[in-house]
């Protein structure tokens, strides 16, 4: 992989709702705003070639790539690594519910009912993007979801993640070369393995 392209799915039912979906096998299709900004992002994606696409398990990251590669004979792949995060008792219940838990708990606490902590989900991202960066293709689009794109994000920019992570945009394209992504990787990687909030983080 030389350039890895992410972007979140388009806005979902639940999305709309303010309501949390973790769970895969919950059925949440796309809006119809969701539709058309997914058809946005293949107009933005139109002079790029891409090689590979990669979604998650989840039907809105799927059908926003469908919608985004339209036409195009591009080879998928699921990485279920990089699947959005298991909340246990907070599925189906609303985003802002969760949100005030989160703030209040430390990246290791896992929520009732099951589900994962943040550092878990932090570790799982960092698998799912060095199966990306195996890759042999040379340009790869990643549609994943808001909280992996973010984490990985402020990986990037030399941050760690905080008790509060700012949406990413609805299919909305990322770029990140081979050596950026591979700084990031490393950067979540070391976060998980000791996971702490700063006092600074958003």
């Amino acid at each position: 992989m030389e350039t890895a392209i992410l972007a979140r799915h388009g806005e979902s039912e639940f999305s709309l709702r303010g309501a949390m979906n973790g769970d895969p096998g919950v059925a949440c299709p796309l809006t119809d705003e969701g539709v058309i900004q997914a058809r946005r992002l293949a107009e933005t994606l139109r002079d790029t070639a891409i090689d590979l696409c990669v979604t998650t398990e989840f039907a809105r990251a799927r059908e926003t790539a469908d919608l985004a590669l339209a036409g195009l004979d591009v080879p998928r792949l699921v990485v279920p690594e990089l699947n959005d995060i298991r909340v246990g008792d907070f599925e189906g219940g609303p985003l802002e519910a969760y949100r005030a838990w989160a703030r209040e708990r430390s990246p290791v606490d896992v929520p009732p009912g099951g589900g994962e902590s943040r550092a878990q989900a932090a570790e799982r991202y960092a698998r799912g993007f060095r199966l990306v960066l195996e890759r042999p293709e040379v340009t790869v689009l990643v549609v994943a979801h808001s909280l992996p794109i973010r984490y990985l994000l402020l990986a990037a920019g030399g941050s760690t993640p905080g008790p509060y992570a700012p949406a990413v945009e609805y299919a909305t394209p990322h770029p990140m070369g081979r050596e950026e992504l591979e700084r990031a990787v490393g950067g979540l990687e070391r976060w998980a393995r000791t996971p702490a909030w700063v006092e600074d983080a958003p």
